[in-house]
Order: structure tokens, then sequence, then C-alpha cells
């Protein structure tokens, strides 16, 4: 019998001591770090939140640590903290490495309390936002006084108030995307105050479990007086308390973000200097070579072992008008790309606008080995349409996506400029003159048509004959009328460079936006707001009728204005 009870206690002891740093709770006090940095708009209550906070500590047993210095986010100092205090913080307040630390630091089992601005803070990082819970989006003037209900008395942060109405003033904000999974404890009524957006709901103090942590947040905390408030003290205590938690060792074996690489682990060697001439796309390849397009129709390879740059071929494109002087012309030599089996299929992919009576850009693949591109093995695989001796916007990138899919950008193929001799031009809006005759005018012909590859990201599985399928996921399904199956994204302007992230087939491009220096919503539409996009699945992205975040263009009549 003693030796199954030491047998059941070696196994106990070994199970707990299993199961990692995250089931054992810390020694001594609970730590917090106070983080005050601001980037825009700072608070004058932030010393009298600093100091609210000490005394908080010293009353209620834990140690409170204060910064302003964003170099403190890394791993070896947070690990000591049991949860981080973001008091008024403006806008972005830490880079890469320090974003990546903080992320793992609550993926480890840390907490995390925002403290109003903390919701004004690091607008282009939506884990952050995801964290806290919400954006500022604005606020009325001054600190008007308003009734803040208590939603739920059954959280540390409002289980004190008596009474489900805490009557006051504060800077009110309004807010912007409002993460759904948080538990609200504390609503404004927006009837009682002027100014509120948000409408019958407007939360105003929540709390949830996030990545691995926890977060709580509150609206208050915009003056002095507020951290003199015995029930604003009560109900940041109860945040504090909660993110605190029950105060374990973090365990960072549940971190997934990765800290990114220094700076200067990177260094730049240049290969070649002044010797391109219009160059376009570029492909390196498995031996380190370089082979680039230029877009008068030279492919030029950059020799690793001799690091010398030589043409290798020419083709005979497009790449200026003929009968219509003045004009700029963009075709001609605009993609490369290699095979993501280059090293045993030898195939180069090109796409490029071939001299002749047909108008079209030429999407081909031909064999390269050994420094020699064999002209005679081109496999014509698509032909995309172009109107010429016009300009402008061809697009013409190629890429590949981890399962082999075959990614190709077209542009609009439409004239951005005022047409001359005329009246009503576009003066700098979205190109939608639909009078016959003027058709170069109307990107509707080609990037909002359906039927046609122009202003569009084509996707399309290449099989071993040069021929291709129309993968799943496309935007139109393979018999849909009017459409082209090719099509995996439409709505493009000029999506000149793409890429295709190599672990999720993520899509992403940029498009330049059209010459309007203003907006003119009820006559015109919208200024040229340039986008940076991404895409996970097929979709229409709106030019010409829309840009930026689905901003529309008036429907202009380019016969009367």
């Amino acid at each position: 019998m003693k030796k199954t009870v030491s047998i059941l206690v070696l196994m106990v002891g070994l199970i707990l001591a299993g199961c990692g740093d995250g089931n054992q709770k810390r020694e001594g006090k609970p730590k917090v770090l106070v983080f005050s940095k601001t980037s825009g708009w700072q608070h004058k209550s932030i010393p009298a939140g600093i100091a609210a906070i000490q005394k908080l500590g010293g009353e209620q047993g834990f140690e409170v640590d204060t910064t302003k210095n964003s170099e403190l986010f890394n791993e070896d100092n947070l690990k000591q903290y049991s949860a981080i205090i973001f008091l008024s913080t403006t806008l972005n307040v830490l880079d890469a490495q320090q974003e990546a630390a903080f992320e793992r630091y609550i993926q480890a089992g840390g907490g995390f309390v925002g403290v109003h601005a903390a919701a004004d803070t690091e607008y282009d990082w939506g884990w952050y936002t995801k964290l806290v819970g919400a954006q500022f989006r604005s606020h009325p003037k001054g600190t008007p006084e308003a009734d803040f209900i208590v939603t739920d008395k059954n959280f540390g942060a409002t289980e004190f108030f008596t009474d489900s109405i805490w009557h006051r003033s504060d800077e009110i904000y309004n807010y912007n995307k409002l993460n759904p999974d948080v538990h609200v404890v504390m609503t404004v009524d927006e009837s009682t105050y002027e100014g509120g957006t948000n409408g019958d709901y407007h939360p105003f103090a929540w709390y949830h479990e996030f990545d691995g942590g926890r977060a709580f947040y509150t609206g208050a905390g915009h003056t002095d007086e507020t951290f003199s408030e015995d029930l604003f003290l009560k109900h940041l205590l109860g945040g504090i308390n909660y993110a605190i938690g029950e105060n374990k060792v973090l365990d960072y074996s549940k971190a997934t973000t990765q800290i990114p690489p220094d700076v200067d682990r990177f260094t730049k060697k240049q290969l070649s200097v002044g010797e391109f001439f219009e160059p376009t796309e570029m492909a390196v390849l498995p031996n380190n070579d370089v082979l680039i397009a230029q877009r008068r129709g030279q492919i030029a390879l950059y020799s690793d072992a001799t690091k010398e740059l030589k043409e290798i071929a020419s083709l005979d494109v497009y790449y200026k008008t003929l009968n219509t002087p003045g004009v700029n012309a963009e075709e001609g030599l605009m993609g490369l790309q290699k095979d993501p089996d280059f090293a045993t299929n030898n195939w180069i992919y090109l796409y490029y606008a071939p001299t002749g009576d047909e108008w079209v850009n030429r999407l081909s693949r031909f064999k390269y080995k050994d420094g020699v591109l064999d002209m005679d093995s081109e496999q014509v695989i698509l032909d995309v349409e172009s109107q010429r001796e016009i300009c402008c916007h061809t697009g013409g990138s190629i890429a590949f996506g981890p399962d082999k899919l075959l990614y190709l950008s077209t542009g609009d193929n439409s004239t951005p400029f005022n047409e001359k001799g005329v009246k009503y031009v576009n003066n700098g809006y979205a190109p939608l003159n639909d009078i016959p005759g003027h058709e170069q005018y109307d990107a509707r012909r080609s990037s909002g048509n359906t039927n046609d590859l122009r202003g569009k990201i084509i996707r399309i599985k290449i099989n071993e004959d040069g021929s291709y399928d129309i993968p799943e996921g496309n935007l139109f399904a393979e018999g849909t009328e009017k459409t082209r199956p090719e099509i995996y994204t439409m709505g493009h302007r000029n999506p000149y460079r793409i890429s295709v992230d190599q672990k999720n087939s993520t899509l992403y491009w940029g498009e330049v936006g059209p010459d309007a220096r203003k907006d003119e919503f009820e006559t015109r539409g919208p200024k040229g707001y340039d986008e940076m996009n991404r895409a996970t699945e097929a979709g229409n992205f709106g030019w010409p009728l829309f840009i930026g975040d689905n901003k529309p263009y008036v429907d202009y009549d380019y016969e009367n204005g």
C-alpha cells in the first residue's frame, strides 16, 4: 500500500511539474506597468492617473512601475508584469518588434488595461484594436454630463455600484470597430447628452479574454478630477484586478507571434547600377541568377557567378504608338516570372504585347536554360484584348501562389486624362464617358465588365501542355453567361505589381488613384485616393464606380455636364 501511495505522489508531482510555468503562481506581490507614451494628443490627466494607480497599488498590495519608454516592450522586461496599463496613450507608440513582444506577452497569459485614449492608439495594428475592444472615432466638445448605465454588476469593475445609473461628466468617446466578443459592463445613454453617434447601444467599459490573456477597457479617465472619484477608482481597480488575474507566471510556450529580426541583420549589396532601361519585372532563379524584363522587349540576365549583366533575348513588342503622335503607350514586355517547378521544367512566363495587326497582350511561356531563352519553345497560354494607340494602364505582373496557381494582373486600358476639344471631361475623376466613339474614356468597358479580362487579376491553373483550367473559387463559375471564369478579382485601375503570400495565398497589390485633387461628392465623386489592397477570396474592388473604402463616383453625363 505504501508503495502504491508513493507512486501516486510521484505521478502527481510529475504531472504538476509538466504543466509548465503557466500554472505556477508568481512569488511576491503582483506588479503592473503603467505605459503613457503619446504620439498625438497628450492628456493633462496622465500624471494624476499615474499617481492614483500608484496609490491604489500601495493600498491594495500590487507594485507599480511607470514608463513612456517603448523600448521596455521586450520579452525579458514584460514577463515580470502581471498586467500592462495603457494610460491615455495616443497614436503609434510601439514599433514592429515591440508590438510583437506585447502580443507574445498577452499570448503567454498577460493582462491588459486600457484607460480612455488607449482606444485612440495604434490604428493600423488590427490585433491591438481587437485587444482594446474598439477604436476612437470622435467626441463631443467638452466633458458633458451623462448617464452611464451599469449593465453587469457581476464583475469586479462594477459590482460595488448600488445604483444602475452613474451620473457624471467626462469626455465621452464615440467608437469604431467595436469588438463583438467583449463583455460590456457599462454603456452611456446618448439621450442624456449631445454628440453621441453610436446610437441606442453605446458601450463604455468592457472586458474579455483575448488571445491567451485578459483585457479590460474603460472610456473614463479624461480629467484630473476623474482620478479622485471614489467610484471611478473602484471601477479602475476592478479592471486592474481582472487583468492581474491569479498572478501566474507567464507561459511563453503558448506564444505564437514571432519577433521580427533586427534591422542590422540585413545588408544591402548592389548587383548592377545604371544598366537598365524601363525594367518591369524580374525573377531570381535557383542558382541566384536574375532574369530582368524591360518594357521595350529586352530580357537581361544577371549572372551570380560572373557578376555581369547581359542581354539574352529581345521580343518584338508593341511599345509605342504607330499612328497617334504624342501618346505615351505603356505596352511592351510587362511581366516575367519563373515556374514554381523551374528547377525541373525550365519554364519562364512572359506577358507582352506582340507586334502585328492583332491588338492583344499575351501570356506565354518559354524554355530557358544555361543563359539561353528558346524563342521557338513558346507556348501561348492566354491573350487579353487591348485597345492600342492610347494611354494607359497595362498591369502585367505575374505571380504564383503556394498551390502553383498563376496570377496575372491587367490594367483598365483607359485614358485618365481630359479629352481634347470637348467641353465635358474627366477632370481627374473616374473615366465614365459612354458616348459612342469615346470608349477609351470609359473604364466600365474594361474594369467594370464581367466579360472582359482588362482591369482584373486573373487566376488559372497551368497544365503540363500549356493549356489551363479554372480553379475553384474564382469570381464567376465556368459557363456563367457574360462572364470570364479566369477572373479572380475585378474592378482594378492598374494593379501594376502584385504578390501572393506563400503561406496562405493572400493576394496583395497597390492602386494609384486618378488625378482629382479634392472630393466633389455631389457633382463628380471622390478625389484620387491611392489604395493598398488584399484579397483572401474572389471579389469586385469597385473601379471605376468606386474608389478607396467604397466611395462612389457620380454618374456624370458627358453630353451636358
